[in-house]
């Protein structure tokens, strides 16, 4: 866990700004409730219509290079090489004893694979992948990890995310299917959206 001042996602002032009240939570100040909804009223507007829930802790990277498929599977659990563009699966970090080290999801994108970790064990987790690219490039491996900052992660969650997403983005999302992303636009911002959540409910990642 990182330590030193908390960090803060792209969208603290807009949590702030509604009225948030934060907490420490693998070193980001996160929000918890908001002044006019509290937590048992937030779980059930997401279970019967739809919420958005700021996961930009979550540690993101990018793995590139023409020997990137090989790399991550020799991290993780998966046949990461067969997988279709836009198709994601959920994996598994393991160690050199076969235990788990971390869950995460892993996309197929056209010329990388996108992989998103939880925060609680992010620093653990990049420091796995950068120790072993640069084990594979020494080796004349071509492979690069890639840390992504510039971007936030959002998830929309819940029965009616579907309704809202289609209305932002003006196409018909019922034909996306489960575990697979694909770049749409977003009122006038090319986003990586994924059908998929911890929610138990339908859901997208942006």
């Amino acid at each position: 866990m990182s330590t030193g001042a908390a960090q803060r996602t792209a969208l603290y002032d807009l949590h702030k700004k509604h009225g948030a009240r934060f907490g420490p939570f693998a070193g980001w100040d996160m929000p918890l409730v908001y002044a006019d909804q509290g937590a048992l009223d937030s779980h059930l507007h997401t279970r019967k219509h739809a919420s958005i829930f700021d996961v930009s802790h979550m540690l993101q990277t990018r793995i590139v290079g023409a020997d990137r498929h090989r790399f991550l599977e020799h991290l993780v659990v998966g046949d990461l090489k067969e997988l279709p563009v836009g198709g994601a699966t959920l994996s598994l970090f393991t160690n050199n004893q076969g235990g788990i080290e971390d869950d995460t999801i892993v996309t197929q994108q056209q010329d990388s694979l996108y992989v998103v970790s939880n925060a609680g064990c992010a620093d653990k987790d990049l420091a796995h992948l950068l120790t072993h690219a640069k084990r594979f490039q020494d080796q004349g491996a071509d492979v690069e990890v890639r840390k992504i900052e510039d971007h936030a992660l959002i998830a929309l969650q819940g029965p009616a995310a579907q309704k809202a997403l289609e209305q932002l983005a003006g196409i018909d999302l019922a034909q996306m299917p489960f575990m697979t992303g694909q770049v749409i636009d977003i009122r006038g911002v090319p986003c990586h959206v994924a059908r998929s959540g911890y929610t138990g409910e339908d859901g997208f990642e942006l």
